[in-house]
């Protein structure tokens, strides 16, 4: 058995050998050794000889091990490995090359820049800590290494899970015992003083103590906050906080006393980094700053503000040079806000500073989902800091990114695939999102997430204080109310249906009691209309007229009119607009899909949208390679629908009049000519040609919200004839070949619960299923082979949009087409080709199709007029000799990037 002792140069630990001590704590000592499988030096701590032999302390060590095995974070010394060799425990940590703060201290203190980077590197690493559970209760500059790569924090040797106790010798529970073992560098052993622990060992040193810690009550995460202040006012005035003769006295200054003002010791000192620090270091914990999350930004805020100044003392150069070097630093100063986008602005901004413009570009091999059903409009957290997008990965799948506005890249969220409409909480900490027909949240810190209810078709959230959440469920719905923790959702607006169908967009005000939404009129679109409510129900009141949602921030109210973003004065407290509404930016994005803006603000002064809109759109032919080959009438717009005849000289089209009510024209391609097929009320919608031309058939929403399924003379000689009704939403997609079925989607509006139906347009016109809705999915967009066997549509049934094949009739087969992501399949005119739309890339993929043992087999998917990014990519049709290709092209297409706006205030007139 290995002798408890000093280990020698050479001791062997398993495949670690001893080189040299280091130092020695109340539980261990540390060495340098070499890590002979790995070829790297190592610290390894081995339990103190004293100490091993009690049962409790080597729990204690082993417990140690756990909690610094969840602290994975630049700057937390990293744990490789624990062992036990001949009866010795130890611990294999990162070695750390530098110096410790405490002896960077020694030297005098530390440069404002220096000391700004530390301790936010240090206010980052206890974020991490604190997330995970952990309170670190030793926080001094001995625990602080400083190395090449920014500080590291370590020594969690008096670390405590929050809300841990241990049994105390008398076997009552104490808050103030040691949990875990040291873990330490050069650091001798304090002396006992009040309190100790069962032990007798002291917890935390003296100096870093906090008054509840001192007073043997339950230390917590502020507890490591009082010690960091003490710790920036060391490394800000070079000398302790509380310094005495005897350990009693720096007790009762602790207790007693506030240390002086930082800037009575040092008058270059930031006045906010002396607040910081008072901040930190009041009595009582209720009134400390609560979180390292935000001392982190503070900090970050404040070395901002510094190196602002630092830029603007530079510009005051010799007049010989002054307008070249103003030029430059300007450009430098552009720069800045481009790769940093705006990190000046965590913390208000001045109000008479210009606001500035930059540009977020999404991350690389993803895109930015600004518009449609699947889409996630970029969101600004509250507190200006972090950006939330949804963008769809080269694998087709779309999910949630946030960037930091203080760092170069974005990072996708794990466990958010198939997310739309992210917003944020109100402390800027977690996102709420809508996923596989729930409504969800995320911890952006800890990746946590959790399922908070029932939202079939998501329609925006906004989450207030105290855990409030209000969303819209699905499209004919009310405004909900529900707790973040989960429960029951209550409604908090009443949707008079059918007069109404859908409210949507909530954003609750910065009083936590109002909140704007979006009430939209299907029978009545000029009346879509901005409501003014309360979350509690109690009230409920139009604000104006407007086809989309609108935004609060820094006291206006923002809103797209005619592509031009608006910003008005806005009372929140009483819901009252007043002065003019004044123009910000032009050609904003206006959604018309969801009657949504893309447009976010925090409440510093921070504004972001997407830029682009639909500009002019073109019906224009493509090659195979998506070289353009020719054009098809003039300039169009809200075209949402275009189908060839099966003769190739018509197209029908589905067209938005720019209020939400969409009519069927028919396009001769020979002579330009537009026919108006249908004339309202609300929507004619989904045209489908019959085999041989004659027909049109179509789906109509009604005043009173029926579907039916219509057909009419595609010359738009006749009335039109009724071919089916119910009570579902009914969508028709294709019509066989031999003239005897129309296939049809049927569900309901908003509820992505349809499925697939055939309807006898002979004998007894009776429906039947065909393709059943498959769990938490739906199928629609169904095309016909055209032999009558096969059947394409498009399915979420794996959790993604993909096109999948069965057999019209029934029978055994079904096969996925697509592989990452795919909707909206035609077959070619002779069956040996089926295509799709490839939503990630805005392309089409032809896949090759033959017979195979009473099935189909499939080829590899190939990527047709990839040239030519259609605007949307389900608006295409592929003419019958397979050759080329129909795509709705749009002049000017819809910007990758995020405008970015700070200080948007400043633009306005007073």
């Amino acid at each position: 058995m290995l002798e408890r002792m000093a280990l020698t140069s050479g001791t062997k630990l398993g495949p670690y050998e001893i080189q040299s001590p280091l130092g020695a704590g109340g539980m261990g000592e540390v060495y340098r050794a070499k890590d002979s499988r790995l070829d790297r030096t190592v610290a390894i701590k081995v339990l103190n000889s004293k100490l091993a032999a009690n049962t409790e302390l080597r729990a204690r060590f082993e417990r140690e091990a756990k909690i610094i095995s969840q602290l994975q974070h630049a700057h937390i010394c990293v744990l490789h490995d624990v062992g036990h060799h001949e009866g010795a425990d130890f611990l294999v940590m990162e070695f750390l090359e530098g110096e410790s703060l405490a002896d960077r201290l020694k030297k005098g203190r530390l440069a404002m820049e220096q000391l700004l980077k530390i301790a936010t590197e240090i206010a980052d690493a206890l974020e991490k800590a604190h997330r995970a559970g952990v309170v670190h209760r030793d926080l001094k500059p001995g625990n602080v290494m400083l190395t090449k790569s920014g500080a590291k924090l370590l020594d969690f040797g008096l670390a405590k899970p929050l809300g841990a106790t241990v049994a105390t010798s008398d076997g009552s529970g104490s808050s103030a015992s040691v949990v875990a073992a040291a873990l330490t560098q050069t650091i001798p052993t304090p002396s006992p003083v009040s309190p100790l622990s069962a032990a007798g060992t002291v917890i935390g040193t003296v100096q870093y103590m906090s008054p509840e810690q001192i007073q043997g009550n339950e230390a917590d995460a502020r507890s490591d906050i009082f010690a960091f202040g003490l710790m920036v006012f060391e490394m800000a005035a070079g000398k302790r906080a509380f310094e005495g003769k005897t350990q009693a006295s720096i007790v009762g200054q602790i207790l007693a006393f506030d240390p002086p003002a930082v800037t009575t010791l040092r008058p270059d000192m930031p006045l906010a980094l002396d607040q910081l620090i008072r901040n930190c270091l009041e009595k009582d914990p209720d009134e400390r700053i609560q979180t390292a999350h935000d001392l982190k930004l503070s900090l970050q805020g404040i070395a901002v503000e510094q190196a602002g100044r630092k830029a603007a003392a530079a510009v005051a150069l010799p007049s010989g040079h002054r307008r070249e070097r103003l030029i430059w630093s300007a450009a430098v100063v552009a720069a800045i806000v481009l790769g940093a986008v705006a990190a000046m602005w965590l913390y208000h901004p001045s109000q008479t500073a210009p606001p500035i413009r930059a540009a977020i570009n999404p991350p690389a091999n993803a895109t930015l989902s600004l518009i449609g059903d699947f889409a996630g409009p970029p969101v600004l957290s509250p507190d200006g800091s972090s950006l939330a997008f949804v963008a769809v990965g080269a694998d087709g799948n779309n999910a949630i990114w946030v960037r930091p506005l203080n760092a170069p890249e974005a990072h996708v969220l794990a466990g958010t695939d198939t997310a739309t409409f992210p917003f944020w909480s109100w402390d800027s900490r977690s996102l709420g999102f809508f996923a596989e027909d729930k409504l969800k949240t995320i911890n952006v810190n800890s990746g946590s997430t959790f399922t908070v209810c029932d939202a079939r078709f998501g329609r925006g959230g906004s989450w207030g204080p105290g855990g409030i959440i209000l969303f819209s469920p699905q499209t004919p719905a009310p405004i909900m109310r529900v707790s973040s923790s989960g429960g029951t959702a209550v409604a908090v607006t009443k949707n008079d249906a059918p007069s109404v169908s859908s409210h949507r967009w909530p954003f609750i005000l910065p009083d936590g009691k109002h909140f704007l939404y979006l009430a939209i009129n299907i029978n009545d679109p000029a009346s879509d209309a901005v409501h003014y409510a309360s979350v509690d129900g109690s009230a409920d009141r139009l604000l104006f007229q407007s086809r989309s949602n609108a935004v609060y921030s820094n006291g206006f109210l923002l809103f797209v009119r005619s592509g031009q973003l608006m910003a008005q004065p806005f009372d929140p407290a009483n819901g009252t607009l007043s002065g003019e509404a004044q123009s910000l930016a032009s050609s904003v994005i206006e959604d018309l899909s969801t009657w949504h803006i893309d447009v976010s603000a925090s409440t510093n002064g921070l504004l972001i949208f997407g830029s682009g809109g639909t500009g002019d759109e073109q019906l224009v032919w493509v090659d195979r390679n998506g070289k353009q080959i020719g054009t098809v009438a003039g300039k169009m717009a809200n075209v949402t629908a275009a189908k060839l005849s099966p003769q190739g000289d018509r197209i029908a089209l589905e067209i938005d009049n720019g209020i939400g009510a969409h009519d069927i024209w028919v396009l001769d391609v020979v002579r330009g000519v537009q026919t108006r097929l249908t004339f309202g009320p609300i929507q004619n919608s989904n045209p489908v040609w019959s085999p041989d031309g004659k027909w049109i058939a179509y789906s109509s929403i009604e005043k009173n919200n029926d579907t039916k399924l219509y057909r009419k003379p595609s010359d738009g000689s006749g009335a039109a004839e009724l071919l089916h009704s119910d009570d579902h939403d009914q969508v028709g997609s294709d019509w066989s070949q031999d003239g005897k079925y129309l296939i049809y989607a049927r569900g309901h509006v908003g509820i992505l619960d349809y499925e697939i139906w055939a309807l006898p347009l002979q004998g007894d016109h009776k429906p039947w299923l065909v393709v059943p809705r498959a769990e938490k999915s739906i199928a629609y967009e169904a095309r016909l082979s055209p032999d009558g066997r096969w059947l394409a549509y498009t399915s979420k049934e794996s959790g993604n949009l993909e096109v999948y094949v069965v057999a019209f009739h029934g029978g055994e087969g079904k096969w996925q087409v697509s592989t990452n992501g795919g909707t909206a399949p035609q077959w070619s005119r002779d069956g040996k080709e089926l295509y799709y739309a490839h939503q990630a890339n805005r392309s089409i993929m032809a896949v090759p199709v033959k017979e195979a043992n009473e099935g189909l087999q499939f080829g590899a998917a190939q990527s047709i007029a990839s040239d030519a990014k259609s605007s949307t990519p389900g608006v295409y049709d592929v003419a019958p000799d397979g050759q080329k290709i129909l795509l709705d092209l749009v002049a000017q297409q819809v910007s990758p990037s995020v405008t970015v706006m700070t200080n948007f205030t400043a633009a306005l007139k007073k």
